[in-house]
């Protein structure tokens, strides 16, 4: 391991956070609830992001999962136990889920989601809001929600984004349980790859981006294509044009150019 958690990491009860070849791991570790979410993981999860969003010795985050089950949606006896609640006490539970969403999906540094069975519901936002995800053929992916009389309502700002109106309509309104060709279709997944070899895809890819790539330039891209939905056209094209302004001025930009009009292979990952 390249870094020393800090005692708050080493604390955590149902999320483990290390970093190992520049690349972070976020495991979720309740797999004996299938890795739902209550809101003490979803708190320990905004603290293992914010650690690894800082983090020096990762450039990359890899969220993966303990067991057989990568994430089964909320935790249904903290469900029932806020339908006890007053509407303002729910309104804090479902802030503190949308915080995580918007936390991962704006995170500086690419997310990328292995996937090793089945995402439902809560679970497959999580995948939705990953940059990548790698999926083994046997997962499933839904957003349930309307089965038991929920809303899909957090998810659904970002799957707009991620596969259009119509895709999104699909999905949400039916509740369609699907297996992970389908989700690849529809633009939820980025591979489908055999369970032997998920971990190690994984791996090559988040190398891939860490030697290849620009932290930089992934970080302001990524920040870039999550306003630019946002802006009237013309003020996405003034936003754009400053920002590749300002990158033509960068160390990285420079060290990029030199390297390849000298026709040398750079490394980014140093």
């Amino acid at each position: 391991m390249d870094n020393m958690p800090t005692q708050e990491l080493e604390a955590l009860r149902f999320i483990r956070y290390e970093a190992a070849d520049a690349i972070g791991y976020i495991t979720l570790n309740r797999p004996d609830k299938r890795n739902a979410l209550s809101a003490d993981m979803v708190t320990e999860l905004k603290l293992a992001f914010e650690y690894a969003d800082d983090d020096d010795a990762c450039k990359v985050v890899v969220l993966r999962a303990e067991g057989p089950a990568f994430c089964a949606g909320a935790d249904l006896a903290y469900i029932q136990e806020l339908q006890g609640f007053g509407y303002t006490d729910n309104l804090a539970d479902s802030t503190h889920l949308m915080q995580l969403f918007h936390q991962i999906y704006t995170l500086k540094k690419v997310v990328i989601a292995q996937v090793q069975g089945h995402a439902l519901a809560g679970g497959c936002g999580l995948v939705t809001v990953c940059d990548f995800a790698f999926s083994v053929p046997e997962a499933r992916f839904g957003y349930t929600e309307v089965k038991i009389g929920f809303l899909p309502a957090i998810v659904s700002v970002f799957l707009l984004r991620k596969v259009g109106e119509a895709r999104t309509k699909q999905l949400l309104l039916t509740g369609d349980v699907l297996p992970a060709a389908r989700a690849l279709e529809l633009g939820l997944l980025t591979a489908v790859v055999e369970p032997a070899e998920l971990a190690a895809h994984v791996y090559a890819f988040a190398r891939r981006l860490c030697v290849e790539n620009s932290t930089q330039s992934m970080e302001i891209t990524k920040e870039m294509l999550a306003r630019l939905p946002e802006m009237p056209l013309e003020d996405s094209l003034r936003y754009a044009a400053q920002l590749n302004a300002e990158a033509r001025g960068s160390v990285d930009c420079r060290r990029g150019i030199a390297a390849f009009l000298a026709k040398e292979k750079i490394s980014w990952d140093n």
